[in-house]
């Protein structure tokens, strides 16, 4: 490495943020980037540690040491370059990935990784103010035409690998913009959406064939595509929302978390839509689910000027902090504070919600809730059991369903080729060629592994791309 002594020389240092007061009265990013020296000592920080777990840790294996000994060097371009190898989309992922290279970083032994995802967005958005980032056009082109249904992670890498190989490319989008749940989930003020066009804009270059509002299985058969196509690419995430069935779920102010998150993002984005108008205006906000997709209601409920924030679990409260020697180099189980819990709620574990309350006229008043303990049983499995007497009421006015999800909609394409599914009721294929039951459809992303990560759908979206390329030609150059 260019700096062997610079991890016992330099303390990590990440990215700072802008003052609470002033970040909640809008939806902008408030993150607030490194300068270049102080880029340059954190690249340094990266240690010659022999066996780099980062790239493993890395589901898009990312060559981590390689760009972080660039970005010391000051060699910001050939860091890009080298970024650029393994992942389509680092702007993305250097703004809402979890980062489980960090967790995975030899320094992490010690609590201080390498600021690996902060380096890493540094030099894609330095790539972009520079004008480094061009669109790469093929020079010779096939006679092959491909669909890829699902505008997300997964398939916008999957339509820009298979371009670059000179294959017709049609992108498929039920929605009005492409992004998926980058778009429509993610609140613009952890990914501002200008930045996915900015992508979509160099793909669209680079000759794919975008195509927003058509709803495959409503709008154009999965029959017709078929016959059109020579491949098909399944990759439209994994929306199948875990619902809670118990008494008073039907009251109103009990909504799944992905609508509530959903009418923000297009209301900030000028789009229209057609529901009822999801607001946590001056009311009492009751979040069930501990996860990012709670956290987003949370930052969203604060910035809405919700009244209060409640945000309930059910497992046990994590440890502050984790056993290295038991989870190192693997994710680790331990207490996350995200920004929007600093911005203000309250939160509590190891309670389950048992009914929904709701006054004379329907409206939801408040929830009726349990407190649990889990026990784990001789043969090592983990068993959740009621606390007696410790039955309470939350009150609330709206509550936010972030429960996770279940599996993709199986209504419209998937039911209608009758696809074979998982244990889970993701379609299923492998990841060695991520063919599906039927012949010349693939699927790859949320749609195949479930819900999961952004880095994980580049990858499969990735991988996905090189399997359709050999199947059309027989054999393929594309990276794994």
């Amino acid at each position: 490495m260019g700096k062997p002594t610079g991890f016992l020389e330099h303390n990590r240092q990440d990215r700072a943020y802008g003052p609470i007061k002033d970040r909640i009265k809008d939806y902008k990013e408030f993150s607030i980037p490194l300068n270049d020296d102080d880029l340059k000592t954190q690249g340094s920080r990266c240690m010659d540690c022999g066996i780099p777990f980062c790239h493993s840790g890395c589901p898009v294996m990312n060559l981590i040491p390689e760009w972080n000994d660039l970005t010391y060097s000051g060699d910001m371009k050939g860091a890009l370059e080298v970024l650029h190898s393994t992942n389509n989309f680092p702007e993305f992922t250097g703004r809402i990935c979890p980062a489980p290279c960090e967790a995975a970083c030899t320094l992490n032994l010690e609590d201080h990784p390498v600021t690996i995802k902060s380096i890493e967005c540094a030099i894609v958005d330095t790539g972009w103010s520079e004008g480094w980032i061009k669109p790469s056009i093929p020079k010779t082109h096939t006679d092959k035409n491909v669909a890829v249904i699902g505008a997300g992670p997964a398939g916008m890498a999957c339509s820009q690998q298979l371009a670059r190989v000179g294959h017709r490319v049609s992108l498929f989008e039920k929605n009005h913009h492409a992004g998926g749940l980058m778009r429509y989930g993610i609140p613009d003020f952890k990914l501002d959406k200008s930045i996915i066009d900015r992508r979509l804009s160099q793909l669209q270059t680079e000759g794919v064939d975008f195509r927003p509002n058509m709803h495959i299985g409503i709008d154009i058969t999965m029959a017709k595509l078929l016959e059109d196509y020579d491949a098909v690419v399944l990759t439209g995430g994994s929306e199948k929302p875990r619902d809670l069935s118990v008494p008073g779920r039907d009251l109103n102010g009990v909504h799944f978390a992905l609508d509530f998150l959903t009418q923000q993002n297009r209301r900030n984005g000028r789009e229209a839509f057609t529901a009822t108008d999801i607001l946590a205006t001056d009311k009492a906000v009751l979040v069930i689910g501990g996860g990012d997709t709670g956290s987003d209601c949370v930052g969203t409920s604060v910035r809405q000027g919700a009244s209060s924030i409640t945000q309930i679990e059910i497992m046990p409260k994590p440890p502050e902090k984790e056993d290295k020697l038991t989870t190192w180099p693997n994710w680790p189980q331990k207490l996350r504070t995200s920004t929007s819990h600093e911005e203000g709620c309250d939160r509590d574990w190891n309670v389950v919600t048992k009914e929904f309350l709701g006054d004379e006229h329907g409206n939801l008043r408040a929830a009726k809730c349990v407190r649990v303990e889990w026990n784990q049983g001789e043969g090592g499995a983990w068993a959740m059991s009621e606390i007696e007497g410790s039955t309470f009421e939350i009150p609330c006015e709206r509550a936010f369903l972030a429960m996770g999800f279940v599996h993709p909609v199986h209504e419209g394409m998937i039911d209608e080729l009758d696809l074979d599914k998982d244990g889970r009721g993701n379609v299923a294929a492998n990841t060695d060629d991520y063919q599906t039951s039927l012949d010349k459809v693939f699927a790859a992303g949320d749609m195949r592994r479930g819900q999961s990560l952004v880095v994980w759908a580049i990858r499969e979206g990735r991988q996905a791309a090189r399997a359709v390329d050999a199947f059309l030609m027989g054999s393929t150059d594309l990276p794994r």
